[in-house]
């Protein structure tokens, strides 16, 4: 898993079967100092995460198991929210 901040939304008129009422956000991964490293990805959200917020993510064949696995087409999905920036850096 990754740290990422949810960056914007995705619009899509035209989707598979099983990703109807599903959501896909923008999201920017993150070092580990909170700044953006690489490019924006799209990411489908399992967790009912917002633009704004900090988020854990995970590729590959773990990305689909928040979902029925064979259903399910994702290569990136965000699988948690974190609730602060703070405790990213709580070391106490």
């Amino acid at each position: 898993m990754q740290l990422a901040r949810v960056i914007g939304t995705v619009v899509s008129t035209v989707k598979n079967e099983s990703l109807h009422g599903r959501k896909f956000l923008i999201v920017q991964t993150l070092d580990a100092d909170l700044e953006p490293k690489g490019k924006p990805m799209v990411a489908l959200d399992a967790v009912g995460a917002g633009v704004g917020e900090l988020v854990f993510w995970c590729r590959g064949k773990e990305a689909s198991f928040p979902f029925k696995r064979d259903e399910t087409p994702t290569d990136c999905t965000i699988v948690g929210i974190v609730d602060s920036d703070a405790h990213v850096n709580n070391v106490g």
